[in-house]
């Protein structure tokens, strides 16, 4: 879906703003910016003016962007008093929609941010997976896939945001069930410097979990006292102990004729 095909019910105009009644969508999907960009189209715009009209809806005494937030930021920072803007009076699900329809039609938001969009509008509109890949005109899998990078520890999906990580390391680490074996994976591979293919062969081996530890089982001293007795008792080694919640005393014979002699020890001739 673009943006023209909300125009159907909707009112719209053309004008020019001063940037000072402008402000931000504190629910933009796109939170990151980089300045090296900005500043190449703040040159640009101090040298063209702003070629394409921001997207804004009134708010208030100002007006809030539903689209063109990049434009806006470069034009502060080319210090331009007035801007051409579309006003249109749309809703605030609508002004998510076409909030991360223009970001993914530009290609602009990287992948936590992207997925992070899609689970705000589902959120806000409650719309399903599969009306949100009509609306944004994406496969219902990759709406999927990117929803599942939120799975993702916090550290991750973190490394994912500053570009540390691809969506492919990401797909990669998300094979590993647990969480601190992700973390462990995801540090490796951004140390190391690994490829997507280099993660995808590691993966399982991160997968494997550890043998507990078992916990040491303290011998009371009855228990040491009653296996002396015995052993000198019955004159062969003699262990008492507690294997898996029961108490059991092992005697040790090495044949039928020591087993006998024990047996005698124990309870005398029965013949």
């Amino acid at each position: 879906m673009s943006e023209a095909q909300y125009e159907t019910g909707h009112s719209s105009s053309e004008t020019n703003v001063s940037l000072e009644k402008i402000h931000p969508n504190p629910n933009q999907p796109r939170v990151h910016f980089d300045e090296k960009e900005l500043q190449e189209l703040a040159d640009s715009i101090r040298e063209h003016g702003v070629l394409q009209p921001l997207l804004v809806r009134k708010d208030g005494d100002g007006y809030q962007i539903i689209a063109g937030e990049r434009r806006y930021q470069a034009s502060k920072i080319a210090e331009i008093k007035e801007v051409p803007v579309i006003v249109k009076d749309v809703d605030e699900t609508e002004v998510l929609a076409l909030a991360l329809i223009e970001n993914l039609q530009r290609s602009d938001l990287n992948p936590i941010e992207e997925a992070r969009g899609y689970r705000q509008l589902i959120d806000a509109s409650g719309m399903t997976q599969e009306a949100l890949s009509k609306a944004v005109s994406k496969s219902r899998s990759a709406i999927t896939n990117a929803l599942r990078l939120l799975d993702l520890p916090e550290s991750v999906q973190t490394m994912l945001f500053e570009g540390k990580l691809t969506a492919g390391h990401a797909r990669a680490i998300l094979a590993v069930p647990y969480e601190d074996a992700r973390i462990k994976l995801a540090e490796k591979v951004v140390k190391d410097g690994l490829s997507v293919r280099a993660t995808e062969h590691l993966a399982p081996l991160f997968s494997v979990t550890e043998e507990p530890k078992r916990t040491k089982v303290i011998t009371p001293q009855s228990y040491k006292r009653a296996a002396r007795i015995l052993r000198q008792a019955l004159n062969t080694n003699v262990r008492v102990k507690n294997t898996r919640g029961k108490n059991k005393i092992e005697i040790e014979f090495k044949d039928e004729e020591e087993l006998a002699s024990i047996l005698e020890r124990m309870v005398g001739d029965q013949e």
